[in-house]
């Protein structure tokens, strides 16, 4: 394992209350990256040269060549960008969620949200950008990217059964902005390209102490905890949550598998975080081997409550239907 160099200091991270080790870090070409990934397990990868054409990426450089278009970007009253989806939000017809965004989704022509970034001042809105790279960029940012180092990312997929790529996200987060912790249904190789982000993990076998809303909630695969103020009335086994911090900087690779929590923020007092991801799909199931790890049981358990919300049509029939199901039957 190699040493981490620091470019940044302890006091440019945020205090939680919470019980935490390093995630392990190994050199690109260490043969043990498989062992970890195999395991299902986090992992950063140093020295890597997967996004090394994107090291010019600086917020100049993607302002020129970047395009005309029109890009996604997330607003927010505060640091907080907490994912939610807008198809489970009630229109007043139907039995979704009454429920108000904790942000606000906005078309941006990129010189303008350059503008905004390099001006903002503090108790003004916040920003992130998050825009899939697609064809509709300019052609100096397809060049750089058809150069990412694609034997890699495709020789991990192949090696570890993945599904395929399903999209590249290019991440302009202002610095101190966080990503709320939430587990995607996805492979992921996050690649950092200018700044520093830290990454809190969590396994998926600490989903009763991270408490998700439930499914058909708009804020899906999303803790209901706050980290910064937990309610440890409300949520009592998030004092019994164990996981795995790291800081990731450029030319770093972060290895998420599938299912794992994660909070994401980019560090105090750093200036703006330019990140990729590379999102893979699930792999086909194979064999079963029993028993199950625990990513897969977290599929199960989300399958059921679908099937559940679908054949009840009513949410708040879920929960009294599968207390009487295990209450008195499968508790001690």
């Amino acid at each position: 394992m190699t040493d981490e160099k620091k470019s940044w200091d302890p006091s440019q991270l945020r205090k939680y209350d919470l019980n935490l080790e390093q995630i392990p870090r190994l050199e690109q070409n260490d043969p043990a990256i498989d062992d970890v990934i195999k395991e299902n397990k986090p992992l950063i990868i140093t020295g890597s040269k997967l996004v090394k054409s994107a090291e010019k990426w600086t917020l100049n450089y993607l302002e020129k060549h970047m395009g005309n278009g029109d890009f996604t970007v997330y607003v927010s009253r505060n640091h907080k960008f907490k994912y939610f989806d807008d198809k489970k939000i009630s229109n007043g017809k139907d039995n979704r969620v009454d429920f108000t965004p904790p942000t606000k989704r906005v078309d941006m022509k990129l010189p303008e949200f350059m503008k905004r970034l390099r001006e903002w001042k503090r108790g003004e809105e916040r920003m992130y950008l998050q825009q899939s790279l697609n064809s509709t960029v300019g052609p100096e940012i397809v060049q750089d990217f058809v150069q990412f180092d694609w034997d890699f990312c495709n020789g991990k997929q192949r090696k570890h059964s993945w599904g395929p790529l399903t999209s590249n996200l290019l991440l302009i987060a202002q610095e101190a902005n966080i990503t709320p912790c939430h587990y995607d249904e996805q492979e992921n190789l996050f690649a950092q390209v200018q700044g520093y982000k830290r990454f809190i993990l969590f396994p998926p076998e600490h989903f009763d102490c991270l408490y998700p809303y439930p499914v058909h909630h708009p804020h899906d695969r999303q803790s209901q905890v706050d980290f910064e103020r937990p309610d440890y009335t409300r949520f009592p086994k998030f004092k019994e949550a164990k996981g795995f911090e790291g800081v990731v900087g450029p030319g770093e690779v972060l290895y998420i598998p599938i299912y794992w929590w994660h909070h994401v923020e980019s560090l105090m007092r750093g200036g703006p975080t330019i990140s990729i991801t590379f999102w893979y799909k699930a792999g086909p199931t194979g064999q079963i081997t029993y028993p199950l790890r625990d990513h897969q049981k977290v599929a199960i358990m989300r399958n059921i409550e679908k099937m559940l919300v679908e054949a009840l049509q009513d949410p708040k029939e879920v929960g009294p239907l599968l207390r009487a199901l295990v209450l008195g039957r499968y508790t001690e």
